[in-house]
């Protein structure tokens, strides 16, 4: 039982490698078929890094600064 249970893992893997190595053809993501992808890509040249205004900001916690209180409202429970 366990053999054949090998055997058939054996085969699938042996299928699997040669679907990835192209033997039944190219894979989708191998060909030029859908070139408005490559159209869309980032290009690092264009990347412009700027400085956050203080605005921009309010959610950053400022370090070294003083913590803030919490906004919680605790009263104690009646018994």
């Amino acid at each position: 039982m366990l053999r054949w249970l090998l055997a058939i893992l054996i085969l699938a893997n042996l299928l699997a490698f040669a679907a990835i190595g192209g033997m039944f053809g190219p894979t989708p993501a191998s060909g030029s078929r859908e070139t408005q992808h490559l159209n869309r890509q980032i290009h690092p040249e264009r990347l412009v890094v700027k400085a956050i205004r203080p605005s921009e900001s309010a959610d950053l916690p400022t370090v070294g600064g003083p913590v803030a209180d919490p906004a919680v409202q605790a009263s104690s429970l009646a018994q």
